[in-house]
């Protein structure tokens, strides 16, 4: 992270490590400290975003593995079609909070970003985040998000993009 002044600060928290990836991956952002938030739909009422424009990133597991998807918080994940897409077995599902906290213990559950030094990259991404000039997405705790240029985030992840929301 940069001070003030431009120089940089060791990272001391979560969203510094997010940062320090994303100015590591080359990618424009800005931090949002904000209330804490608890879900994607808290974070457009606290910060009166519109709700096509915050990324909710969803952990799915499908047995040793794990899968992360960002749909626009004013949707619904339709899991056949992501599971149809990834070829994935009928195992495919959300993740458990236990299993979020156990497997990613350096990220505050239900603030995953979707990208990052923490997590695996996202593998789909939903394509109407890319209708959006910018998204706003969780920045690994419940008190700081980032607004980054979703094509940044298809960039740096190497995510699929496709129609993965409920119609």
């Amino acid at each position: 992270m940069r001070t003030e002044d431009g120089s940089r600060t060791p990272t001391t928290t979560r969203a510094g490590a997010v940062v320090e990836f994303l100015e590591g991956e080359g990618v424009k952002y800005e931090l949002i400290e904000h209330e804490p938030t608890m879900s994607g739909a808290d974070e457009v009422r606290t910060l009166h975003q519109p709700p096509e424009q915050v990324a909710k990133t969803l952990i799915l597991h499908d047995g040793s593995a794990y899968v992360i998807a960002a749909i626009p918080a004013s949707e619904r994940l339709d899991l056949h079609k992501l599971r149809e897409l990834l070829g994935a077995t009928r195992g495919l599902r959300l993740a458990g909070e236990d299993e979020i906290a156990r497997d990613f213990p350096a990220l505050e559950v239900g603030a995953v970003p979707p990208f990052g030094p923490m997590v695996p990259a996202a593998e789909v991404i939903d394509r109407k985040l890319l209708d959006q000039p910018w998204i706003l997405c969780p920045a690994g705790d419940h008190r700081h998000s980032v607004l980054v240029d979703p094509r940044d985030v298809v960039r740096i992840t190497g995510a699929s993009t496709a129609h993965i929301c409920q119609d």
